[in-house]
């Protein structure tokens, strides 16, 4: 890894590089393939919950197909209905290998015209939808990198995982990244968050990770086990605090606040739904103080 520019003269990453802590969001574009109407009213959502979350000191990811579910291109919509309203430093686009060659590196090209500062570069959920255009993630961003040097690139690593394979990943300069996101966390996964920070101090990595954590909606069992089928969920853990009589938001506060405490300052909130998601983020952001 190596960054070809000073933080300072990318706006992500000048942000990512701040000590300040940032509550960032994820949000998923409609599915492809909705009746106009319906895809449209989505849209229309999501556009003014952009606006809205671009008034915040927040950053928000927009997915690309997540768990192999085809949506629509995060970027035409972005470029078509927001230029001008929304700093492209506050949006981080997601690109998936999930696409072909030819797809991923006109879309960069898109990204760049259009004064995107940053894109995180992700491999995609293996098991479900189309194959990927190379086997690794930052096969993808070496490509890209050589094509916009400018272009701030972001990766992706899993802190559940053995932290010395992890970090090593992070470090080595194929990863080709100058930030990266980390699946999902909890308060109730905190002592394998320690061990990833502890590896990653001895070792020395200095790039700027921004960790998941989720906005448990359901109380359901059942709902909960359908989630762990694609990343780690504490299912008892989060039924406890369900059952104590925390609302979602407050068990969502509640990890942010534990990962603070031993560390960690930069998260994106994932699963604020499609529906003004900006409410939720408000509900939680009243939660966490000095927010």
């Amino acid at each position: 890894m190596s960054s070809l520019q000073p933080f300072s003269a990318n706006p992500v990453l000048a942000r990512l590089g701040d000590p300040r802590p940032l509550v960032a969001v994820e949000l998923r574009p409609p599915k492809a393939g909705l009746p106009s109407a319906e895809g449209m009213d989505v849209w229309i959502d999501m556009y003014h919950s952009v606006q809205r979350l671009g008034r915040r000191d927040t950053m928000i990811f927009l997915t690309d197909n997540a768990v192999g579910v085809s949506e629509e291109e995060n970027l035409r919509h972005l470029v078509t209905n927001l230029a001008g309203d929304v700093s492209t430093a506050k949006v981080v686009p997601f690109l998936t290998c999930k696409h072909t060659m030819d797809y991923c590196l006109m879309y960069a090209d898109r990204a760049a015209s259009h004064g995107f500062p940053a894109l995180t570069v992700l491999g995609g959920d293996r098991a479900v939808g189309p194959p990927r255009c190379v086997d690794y993630a930052y096969q993808l961003r070496s490509r890209l990198r050589g094509r916009h040097p400018a272009l701030a690139l972001g990766g992706w690593t899993n802190p559940h995982r053995d932290p010395g394979e992890q970090v090593g990943f992070l470090l080595d300069e194929a990863f080709t990244a100058e930030f990266y996101l980390s699946q999902i966390v909890s308060h109730h996964q905190l002592d394998s968050m320690e061990r990833f920070l502890a590896e990653a101090e001895r070792r020395g990595l200095a790039i700027p990770g921004v960790f998941g954590v989720f906005l448990y909606r359901s109380a359901t069992e059942a709902t909960l086990r359908r989630l762990a089928e694609f990343f780690p969920v504490p299912v008892e853990g989060v039924l406890r605090d369900f059952a104590s009589g925390l609302t979602a938001e407050e068990i969502c506060a509640r990890t942010i606040l534990e990962l603070r405490r031993i560390g960690i300052n930069r998260v994106y909130v994932s699963n604020l739904g499609f529906r003004r998601p900006e409410e939720r983020f408000r509900k939680l952001m009243d939660l966490i103080p000095d927010a």
